[in-house]
This record gives structure tokens, sequence and C-alpha cells, in this order.
């Protein structure tokens, strides 16, 4: 039926709306729902009318489908509201069913295979997978004989049939995903010598095959762009074939993907921004083909190619519209008129030239072999695209034998940052073939050495990966150590791979050199950045930034990322910009130009990035000293690891003085004696110059004498403590499991980490460690303990109660604030990270007159006992405008006391 059939396209191409009409009938489907052949023509149909609607109707149509009401964004908007139910977009389900392949082709191989191992199996079965799909979509764009794996399919022997189309295949498109013998000019190493031998049950092979065809298929394979299928196989790399000792197969996620929190692929808006403020720009210095010819461009953590592949289009386009308007008929080698007899000439690349320009431009490693053979399939569709029989048979005396290229010399399987060197001074025989092959050693000089020897890549592009230190120290212990000796960005205790990377690639750039990464933004202030913020900064390589602060660019996961755009050659400026509605960019791709930054004014010290006026502001504010020069300690809470059995909420007061209290472990109540538990806040209850409420409290078994810390005898603790005791029994389990049984000794009901433990009776300020803005409270009697994971304390070297009300002052003003904003990490909803790392940073100004904050701050303070102390709604509010009024007295106070100026005012407020 037309409507399936309309739907079957469009949602394949990933289009959300599609109109099918007669004129007679005028239909609008929603084309995210999923098609299946037995929908009714009403199905997902959003919008119907017939020609004796149209007048009537005329201004709702002219609204939704004019020219110039299309272009400003009318069918998407139109789309928004119509979302149905039922709603799968098609990379999701096609995932599913390849995943679902996956599964059972391994278990098949498995079984009918048990000479193979772990690492045959799952190349064998990506393979099969790869190649598939390949000539399934050969078959609809009309290249390949439709219906041939149907053919193979509904026979006997259906593996032996797939395999002689796989040889056919071979002899038709050069491809490495078909190479099965030795030739001349061609690297052994990608020749297949397992999927020929392979028995696979002809049920399995057909069941897989039967549901790629209409009416079973939802799937118009000719709609799927070679994107789409990148990011489908960008999730499905993250899981891999594991065999146990019956070599019985099962699909597990990757353990590193399993740590990472799962794989997450680069949106295409994200792709194309990259691309064309690197290849575009380098492009747009080319004057002709001939020096386009000489560009290179890399990915070196290519993954499933959409770096790549979005690359390889924006060349294929530059180079299509430059001989489309120099005579283009001038040049047959590189294109030729696809248009009919008669009709206007159509000037498409030949798909010679495309294959030539492949070859010559583009390369890419990745350390897993599967996304090398992911990134080929990519490309070689991407070559493909808009060709079919007629085409190839129109272009066929322009290419010598078969259709596509070897990539095996382009898309290499490697580890990016470590070289053969890696092996210096250690016995090679040392590790086992299996860590050898983990390692991946990969030499950019040897596998690249035309590149490299004529001086590097024009361009690098990508995504690399973000791993966290402790990951890598429990799945690549030998890599951790080298990274330290190579990388200066890989000192710090606690780094992010993906600095190293960002090191790597000033050494892979030509001279005149791009890069565009996305990257994490947080290097640009955590500590772990320090090394690769000073190298950056020495080389001035920084060309710009594009920081998407709290917007959440990856679907399914919470990374707070920027774009970092650098160069080989040093640059006197960069431009600094951020994006504050990412919906705004993704239409737009125009980010907020907060302004040019000189070079010179970064350094290995965090970088605090702004518009001129407000850089300059906070370069004044950085002149003052900082406040870890007043604190004698800024310091975290107490550390249980087992917060859901220590820390117990208040229920109520027995007469004999015991606590009535919840606990969260066992959703029961229990009492206590009041002389083990400890009053206990944590951000949540930290509000600006109040007096949190003792409603939580933590079990705390120790004594403290002289600062001495010492953990109370369980014999002790029974004897004086038997309520307490009971309870804690009760939990011993839990208490002893701690830290993979390591307290499974006579500490048991003890702290797994002991500092900081007797600062927490001292008078002290408490800030939270996420904030909107800083939220500071005075302890003034040293009463409180401190939630490790929310709250921190700062104590000072002036312990006189003045100081600490001067500080709570300065912690609390909107100054301090748009000073933290521009230095911390942002977290999503406008929240900023409040820990020692930024807090130790802030700016604190000489105070020639104590008395006068002083006095202020204490009117707050009882300000705001006295509004916790009332109920009456008028008295309240009455509270607080006296409060509101009292802020913007300390704040003018506080602005005075940092010599700031009207205009300077002006963008403290605007900001903060």
């Amino acid at each position: 039926p037309p409507a399936f059939q309309l739907r079957r396209y469009a949602w394949s191409a990933k289009l959300p709306l599609s109109i099918l009409t007669d004129f007679e009938e005028f239909a609008v489907y929603d084309c995210r729902v999923k098609p299946d052949k037995s929908d009714a023509a009403a199905t997902a149909r959003i919008l119907y009318l017939t020609y004796t609607d149209y007048a009537d109707k005329w201004d709702t149509i002219a609204e939704l489908f004019h020219k110039d009401a299309v272009l400003a964004g009318s069918l998407e908007k139109f789309a928004e509201t119509k979302v149905k139910k039922g709603s799968e977009p098609v990379d999701e389900a096609f995932l599913r069913d390849i995943e679902r392949w996956r599964q059972e082709l391994a278990v098949n191989i498995a079984r009918n295979n048990p000479a193979l191992s772990e690492r045959d199996i799952n190349r064998a079965v990506q393979t099969s997978i790869d190649r598939i799909v390949f000539l399934r979509i050969a078959e609809d764009h009309d290249i390949e004989e439709y219906g041939q794996l149907k053919t193979a399919a509904d026979s006997r022997a259906v593996q032996e049939r797939l395999v002689q189309l796989y040889h056919k295949a071979d002899s038709t498109y050069n491809s490495g995903l078909f190479h099965f013998e030795h030739e001349k000019g061609r690297d052994d190493a990608g020749i297949d010598d397992i999927t020929s031998r392979l028995k696979i049950d002809d049920t399995t092979l057909r069941a897989i095959i039967n549901k790629l065809y209409f009416p079973e298929s939802p799937y118009a394979f000719a709609m799927i762009p070679p994107e789409v299928l990148g990011q489908v196989y960008e999730q499905f790399l993250g899981k891999v074939i594991v065999l146990n000792e019956r070599h019985e197969a099962t699909v597990e996620e990757k353990p590193e993907v399993r740590k990472a929190g799962g794989v997450y692929y680069t949106p295409q808006y994200i792709v194309e921004y990259i691309t064309e403020n690197t290849v575009g720009k380098l492009l747009a210095d080319c004057k002709n083909p001939k020096e386009a010819d000489t560009l290179r461009i890399c990915d070196p953590a290519c993954g499933s190619g959409s770096f790549l592949l979005g690359a390889y289009q924006f060349v294929l386009n530059w180079y299509a519209a430059w001989y489309d308007a120099h005579s283009p008929e001038k040049h047959p080698k590189a294109v030729w008129n696809a248009a009919p007899k008669g009709d206007t000439a159509d000037w498409q690349l030949t798909i010679a030239e495309k294959k030539r320009i492949l070859l010559n431009s583009f390369y890419g490693v990745d350390i897993d072999a599967q996304a090398v053979e992911v990134t080929k399939l990519s490309l070689m569709l991407k070559a493909l695209e808009g060709e079919s029989a007629q085409t190839l048979a129109a272009q066929r005396s322009l290419y010598k034998d078969r259709i596509l290229p070897d990539l095996e010399g382009n898309i290499k399987c490697g580890n990016s940052l470590i070289g053969t060197d890696f092996y210096a001074g250690q016995q090679f025989s040392a590790f086992d073939e299996e860590t050898r092959l983990k390692i991946n050693a990969f030499d950019w000089d040897v596998e690249f050495a035309s590149v490299m020897g004529n001086g590097g890549f024009d361009a690098v592009v990508g995504n690399p990966p973000y791993v966290r230190i402790q990951v890598m120290k429990e799945f690549v212990p030998h890599e951790v150590e080298f990274f330290k000796i190579v990388y200066a960005s890989a000192k710090h205790r606690n780094y992010d791979i993906y600095v190293a990377f960002i090191e790597k690639v000033m050494n892979l750039l030509k001279p005149q050199g791009l890069c565009g990464f996305i990257v994490p933004n947080k290097f640009m202030q955590q500590e772990y950045g320090e090394a690769i913020r000073g190298i950056l900064a020495k080389q001035q390589a920084v060309q710009a930034i594009v920081n998407f602060k709290d917007n959440q660019v990856f679907r399914g996961a919470t990374t707070y990322t920027c774009l970092l755009f650098l160069c080989k050659t040093a640059t006197a400026q960069f431009l600094y910009s951020e994006v504050a509605e990412l919906s705004a960019f993704v239409q737009t791709k125009q980010p907020t130009a907060q302004g040019n930054i000189n070079s010179s004014e970064i350094s290995s010290e965090p970088w605090m990035l702004a518009s001129k006026g407000k850089g300059a502001l906070l370069k004044k504010l950085s002149q003052f000293p900082r406040l870890e020069s007043f604190a004698r300690e800024i310091f975290v809470g107490l550390q249980t690891s087992a917060d859901k059995v220590m820390i117990v909420e208040k229920i109520g007061e027995h007469p004999d003085g015991s606590l009535l209290m919840r606990s969260a472990a066992q959703q029961r109540e229990y009492t206590f004696e009041p002389d083990i538990l400890k009053p206990i806040i944590s951000g949540a209850d930290v509000k600006r110059y109040g007096h949190p409420v003792k409603h939580q409290f933590v079990l705390f078994p120790y004594h403290i004498a002289n600062e001495k810390v010492t953990l109370i005898p369980e014999k002790e603790l029974k004897a004086n403590l038997p309520l307490t005791y009971k309870y804690l029994r009760a939990n011993r389990d839990t208490l002893a499991g701690r830290e993979q049984g390591r307290m499974d000794t006579a500490s048991w009901y003890g702290y797994v980490y002991l500092k900081n433990m007797s600062k927490q009776e001292y008078r002290k300020l408490c800030v939270p460690r996420l904030v909107q803005r800083i939220q500071a409270v005075y302890d003034s009697e040293g009463e409180y303990y401190l939630d490790n994971v929310d709250v921190g304390g700062i104590t000072l070297l002036d312990e006189s109660n003045e100081a600490y009300k001067c500080m709570l002052g300065l912690l609390n003003s909107r100054l301090l604030t748009f000073f933290l904003c521009a230095i911390s990490t942002p977290f999503r909803g406008g929240y900023y990270s409040c820990n020692k790392q930024y807090t130790s940073q802030l700016p604190i100004p000489p105070i020639p007159n104590r008395q006068q904050l002083t006095q202020l701050v204490s009117e707050m303070l009882t300000l705001h006992e006295n509004l916790a102390a009332t109920t009456s709604a008028d008295a309240r509010k009455l509270i607080q405008r006296q409060i509101a009024g009292t802020d913007k007295r300390i704040d003018a106070l506080v602005y005075a006391l940092y010599g700031l100026t009207a205009e300077e005012i002006a963008i403290v407020e605007n900001v903060s």
C-alpha cells in the first residue's frame, strides 16, 4: 500500500514527517513510528484532508507547508507537537536487529566450529553481518541483483551459497570486506581464511536474511544514510562475544564500556561543525583540486567512522562544486553527466574520482579491530551513495577493474598512543600474545610513512575516548605506566586518557595543520588538566573553543563537553564561545562568541575564559590573595563507606534521653544512646546564613582527645552502648564487606577512611560542594559533622568570630559566585562544583574595617534565625524583605572592598 511504502522510505531516512497526496486526498504521516506490513492506512497519520477541505483549511495548509514556512521550521515545530506512541527511530530498531543476529550467529558458530577461538568467532560474526548488510544495501541501490541473498537463503547449504556471493563481490568491489586470497599489491594481513570454511546452520542464516526483505522488513535500505548505520554500529561495538569453558557463546558488554557507562555516538551536527572548521578552512585556501589533493585527514580514534564519513562527504561536495564551476566537460575522469539526454546537465563525481579521493586523503586508526572494519564499511557505502547498476555501467570505462578501493592501508587497527618503543628495555617475550594484541603498539612513522615523512596530517578530527585512569589501571595497567613516561599530560594521578590524545595530536599535525576534537571541558579547570593546559599555552596552539557548559551533547550520557580547535602554528589570539541553548546551536551552528582571548593570557593555571569586559574583571579579581592563604584547612567530611547504615534520621526522643532513629539500610526504627550520635549536615541542609536543623545523625564510634581519634573498643561499645552495638551487629555483614572485604577485621564497625575526623568539631564555615550560587553557613560551636559527598568545611588561621563572619559575608556575596562560575566545572541545571580545588582559588580582599561587614553579617544571621522560627506568613514576608535589603547592602560593601567600578558591577549583576 502507498502509505506503508511512504512510511518505510521516510522512517529509514530518519525523516519525522512525510506527505502522501494525489490531490484528491492529502495525508501527513508521523514517520517516527516504525512501519509494519499489517498497518492500516490511518496508522501514524496525523493530518488528513480531502480536496473539499482545501478552501476552508487553506490558512492551516499555508502555515505548515508554504515554502517560507517550511524554511522557517514549521514542519519541525509541527512534528514536536505530534509525537505518537510507539515511535522508534530506525537506528534503534536496526541496532536491536543486528544485536539479535550477532547473538544467534555467535551461539550457532561456537557450537558448530569448536576449534575457533573467541577472537576468531568475534571476527567471523562481525564479518558475516557486515557482508550481508553491504550486499543487501547494494541490492536496494540497484547495484546488485535484487533478491540474490534471499535466493541463497531459500536454498540448501546457505553458507556455501553466501560464500559464492562473497567471492563474486570481491571480483566486483576490491573491498577488504571480501578479501580471501593473496593478491599483488594488497596486504595479506586482511585475508579472511575463516568464513569460507565456517559451519552455520541454514535455519539461522535463513531467519536473518528473510527479515531483510519486504514485507517482513520495515527497512528501505536505499534510504538509510551511511551516517545512520555508523551510529548503529557505534552502539553495536560496545559489546563482545565471550566463550565459556564449554565453548558456549554469550554476548556481553565490554568491561571498559560498562565502567564508562556505555557507548555514545557523536551527533551529526557536532561532526559537521568540527569538519567545517577544520577541513573546511583548509579547503577554503585551495584554488583547485590539485591543491586539495595534498590534504591528508585523520581520525586517531575513528570508532565507527562518523568523523571520517562527515569529512569525506564535505570533501566530495567541495570537489563536485569546483568541477561544476570550472568547465566540467574538461574533466571527464572526475565528473560525468548523469542527466538523461535532452535534460539540463547533471554533473556528478565519477566513482573513480570518489575512490581516488578516499584513498588519497583519508586515514584512521582505532584500537578495536571491529571498529576498523565498520569504518571501512561506512566509507565504502558512502562512496557508493547515489550509484546504481546503470550509473556504474555508464562509467565503466573510467575505472580499470573493481569499483571500490581496498582501505587496508588507510584505516588501520592499532593503539594511537603507544608505539613499539613501549617494549624498549622490556622483554618482548614477557608479554603473552593476548596482552600484545590488547596493547596493539602502533608506529605512526611506519604505518603512515608517506604522510608522516611529508610533515604529518593537515587535519585531525574526532572524539577521543574519555577513560579515567582508575578504569585504565584495571584493564590496561601496562599502558598506564607507559603513559606516565611518554606523555607530560598523563603524569597527574587522576587524569583522563583524552588529554594524552590532545598531546599526541600536536605531534601528528603538519606545521599549518588543524585539529578539531570534542572533549570534556573539565581539563580547562581541573587539576589533572594542568599539564595539557601548560602545553597548549606554551605552544599557543588553541585556535578556538566552543564551550557547551552544562548542555548535554551525548544522548543518554551526562558529559560536560567543549569543541577544542588547535593549530600547530602559534596563534596570538583565539576565539572563545559558549552555547547557551543547545537546540538553537543545532539549528544555526552559531555559538555565542564571548570574545577573543590573548594566547599569552592562558597558562597551566585554570583557564578563566570570558568576554573582554568580563575577562578584564576576572583578571582584576585574580590579583587578590586566594582564600587558601587565609585558611588553616579546607577539608571534606566523614567517609564511612556505608552511609545507609551509619547515617540515621531522627524520629523522636525517649524520656531517658535515648534517641529514636530511622535506618535507611533496613527502613526500620531503632533506639540509640545519644553519646555516639553526631548531627551531620549534607548540602541540602546548607542555606545561606542559616542554622541547619538537626534531623540526621551519624554513628561515630570514636573517642576524640587532643585531636587524636581512637576507635571505641568493641568490648567497651558492647558494655556502655548496648543499643548501638546491637544495631551495628545486625549490620555486621554489610560493614565488614566494605572495600571488597577489607573491613572484615576487628575494626569492622569503624570507618574506612580516617581523614579529617578530628576537624569536625572545629568552628568552621560549611559550603555545599555543588551549588547554583555559593551557600555558606557558620558553625560557630563546631557542633556539626560534615557529609563527605555533599559538603566541605573551611577553618581559618584567624579564629576570631569577626574573621569568620567577614569570610561568611564574602562567600555568600554575588561577586564570589560570579568568580566561582568562571573557574569551576559546570553541571546540569546550572550547578557548579564548589569543592576545595575551586574554593581555595576564591580571591579575598583586605578588609581595613571589619566592623561594618561583621555587623551586616550578624544582622543577616539574626534575620535567618527569626525567619526559621516564624510561622506567620505576614511576618515571614517582612523578614524576607529585610533579608533582601541586607543582602544588597552586603553586596555593595563587597564591591567596594574589591574596588569595582559601576561598569564592573553591572557585569556581575547581569551574569550572577
